[in-house]
């Protein structure tokens, strides 16, 4: 980066030149005041252009995944809850590392995240992703790369223009459930086992599995014949 000094009314401003925006063209620089004396403000802008150029150099050598994971996933362990965050974590070692991870965060292109996202509904081989699941990518693509462009790392974030499954066309899945016949039998064939209660009260309840194994005996009242629900119990990591 280059910098240089400038006065205006008695005053001198250390001027830094950040080049050309790559969107509109137009030339970028900041000032900073820097008092009357010149050699201070001559120092000032000196000092500031190296730093500039040091943050720039190690902008260019960033890599998207290194981004994602030194920085980006770090800071929202703080604000999501366990199980959201694993879910974040295995997203972007599963899917987001292995295409986009070598790629410079500057030189990210929507092309590349479509090209992802193409890849995982329209696979040559194995198991594809579920739209729901590739729309998911998409938001932790679209959210990290809004953060790093407050931070200044990006001039813009590509995936805005990217094409991603809509969240409104996606197809939700509708479960079958058990005929009458067809839970009698199962309850019959699971009567000795030891997770029997859990079959009987999901059966006769709808409960969900993370709700009636985050259950404790205080959440049962014996008398009253209820039950409640007051917590739910999921693995992570």
């Amino acid at each position: 980066m280059q910098g240089y000094i400038a006065q205006r009314r008695g005053r001198f401003y250390a001027v830094i030149y950040e080049g050309r925006d790559p969107i509109t063209g137009k030339e970028r620089r900041s000032w900073h005041p820097a008092g009357t004396d010149r050699a201070e403000a001559e120092r000032l802008a000196a000092r500031l252009a190296t730093e500039e150029t040091e943050r720039v150099d190690a902008v260019r050598s960033l890599t998207f995944g290194a981004y994602l994971t030194s920085q980006w996933l770090p800071t929202k362990k703080l604000h999501l809850a366990t199980s959201t965050y694993r879910g974040y974590e295995r997203n972007v070692r599963n899917h987001i590392l292995p295409a986009l991870g070598r790629i410079s965060i500057r030189r990210l292109r929507y092309q590349q995240i479509e090209s992802l996202y193409d890849s995982l509904l329209h696979p040559d081989t194995g198991r594809r992703l579920a739209p729901k699941t590739v729309y998911e990518l998409h938001l932790i693509i679209r959210g990290s790369l809004t953060d790093a462009h407050r931070r200044g790392l990006v001039s813009r974030n590509v995936a805005l223009v990217a094409r991603a499954p809509k969240q409104r066309s996606i197809q939700q899945t509708e479960g079958v459930s058990l005929t009458e016949d067809e839970l009698r039998q199962l309850l019959r064939t699971a009567a000795r086992h030891r997770f029997f209660p859990i079959y009987w009260l999901t059966a006769m309840t709808g409960m969900r599995r993370n709700e009636f194994l985050g259950l404790q005996w205080p959440d049962i009242d014996i008398a009253k014949k209820r039950l409640h629900l007051n917590r739910g119990l999921v693995a992570v990591g």
